[in-house]
């Protein structure tokens, strides 16, 4: 039986109906002090049980089978289910996700400079709809913070999953100096993470999305590009909102500025087919509420994207799946549409730790019964099956 979905989840959110951001900040507080390893402890003590802790982990959450692994830009990773971006926003629990089964994670989103971001209450569980809303701002200690942080581990971070980096722009730093914001963060992290996302979708901070246009995006590839002597790799995360045509000319930049790939899709703005009516905290609709939506609203919306790009590109172009993913079902639509790689983070909050070893199980299920012999293989593989 998973104790998370029978007891814990419905203690924690129709019984005591905890605060979704205080929920999420004293879980961060447990991940960062498992992740914490070597001389961070005062005592041999605490790190034996911090180290016991890991181990039983591992041995709970993970699965490891060669026909889930795969290298892709240059990176291998054990299993194609990561960790969006918005959970470990500091990187502060960086060493933590690979023993809870992730097989890559993405940190941030962090910006040059620190900053609260929006007011609160800004995170809402909507649970009739299995979705959140959020509406957070890029909150975060900035990238000087996080480069220090991951300095520390790094020797410890080697030796694990993938682990990726998403950029956003400051809030202080007009839109005419976008560019500068994120080489400056970049600039400030680029030996320390595996690969960068170019994050110019959030709907939370303003203007942002606008930097989706062909030519400003094109402004800030060039730098960053530019800054890139070591050819780590990046991506940019679109929104799942976009017109087909502004997704095609991000195809096109994609190629020009020989981008490791598209993440597809970050929360969306759309409020239709909601079954939730009022959200409690704030005793207001989900359309009278600022911010963006995730979780299972958005599933159909980005695997439609997925396929999109897939399509446009002749699968050329690698493409990392996020949005609804809630079960190896899921999972498998999103990488037959033409992901080969996924990621996921309100479906984790819903569905507890053992979420990811379910949806890996599942894979192997769905591989073998379509008679494939890796995950590669299933890239796609609705378009294959259409030759």
């Amino acid at each position: 039986m998973d104790i998370y979905q029978f007891a814990i989840r419905p203690l924690l959110f129709n019984v005591l109906k905890t605060d979704s951001e205080w929920l999420h900040q004293q879980t961060i507080r447990s991940f960062s002090w498992l992740s914490q390893t070597g001389d961070v402890y005062d005592g041999l003590r605490l790190r034996q049980r911090a180290s016991w802790v890991n181990q039983r982990l591992q041995k709970s959450l993970c699965l490891y089978d060669s026909r889930l692994e795969q290298n892709l830009f240059g990176l291998n990773f054990p299993n194609p289910v990561g960790l969006a971006a918005g959970f470990d926003k500091d990187g502060v629990a960086a060493g933590i996700w690979s023993n809870l089964g992730f097989g890559f994670a993405e940190l941030g989103t962090v910006t040059f400079h620190a900053q609260p971001g929006n007011p609160r209450p800004r995170l809402f569980r909507l649970p009739l709809d299995k979705a959140a809303l959020n509406r957070m701002g890029f909150n975060n200690r900035g990238a000087a913070a996080m480069a220090a942080r991951l300095r520390q581990e790094k020797q410890e971070l080697s030796h694990s999953i993938p682990i990726g980096i998403n950029l956003g722009k400051s809030k202080v730093t007009p839109l005419e100096a976008a560019a500068q914001d994120y080489l400056d963060s970049f600039h400030l992290l680029k030996d320390l993470g595996d690969y960068f996302v170019v994050n110019v979708s959030s709907p939370n901070t303003p203007g942002l999305r606008s930097l989706q246009d062909a030519s400003m995006l094109s402004i800030i590839l060039n730098l960053l590009q530019q800054e890139n002597t070591t050819q780590k790799p990046i991506f940019v995360k679109i929104a799942p909102d976009l017109e087909w045509s502004a997704i095609a000319d991000i195809i096109t930049l994609a190629k020009t500025y020989q981008l490791a790939g598209i993440i597809a899709t970050n929360t969306t703005i759309r409020r239709d087919r909601l079954k939730t009516q009022v959200i409690d905290q704030t005793g207001k609709s989900p359309q009278d509420e600022a911010g963006g939506i995730s979780g299972e609203p958005l599933r159909d919306r980005s695997t439609e994207v997925i396929r999109f790009i897939w399509q446009q590109t002749q699968g050329k172009i690698p493409i990392i799946g996020v949005g609804g993913i809630f079960s190896p079902e899921d999972a498998w639509e999103k990488i037959t549409a033409g992901a080969s790689l996924i990621q996921v983070y309100t479906g984790w909050i819903y569905e507890g730790p053992l979420m990811v070893r379910r949806i890996l199980l599942g894979l192997l299920v769905l591989l073998e019964q379509s008679g494939l012999n890796s995950i590669n293989e299933a890239v796609g593989l609705e378009f294959k099956n259409q030759k």
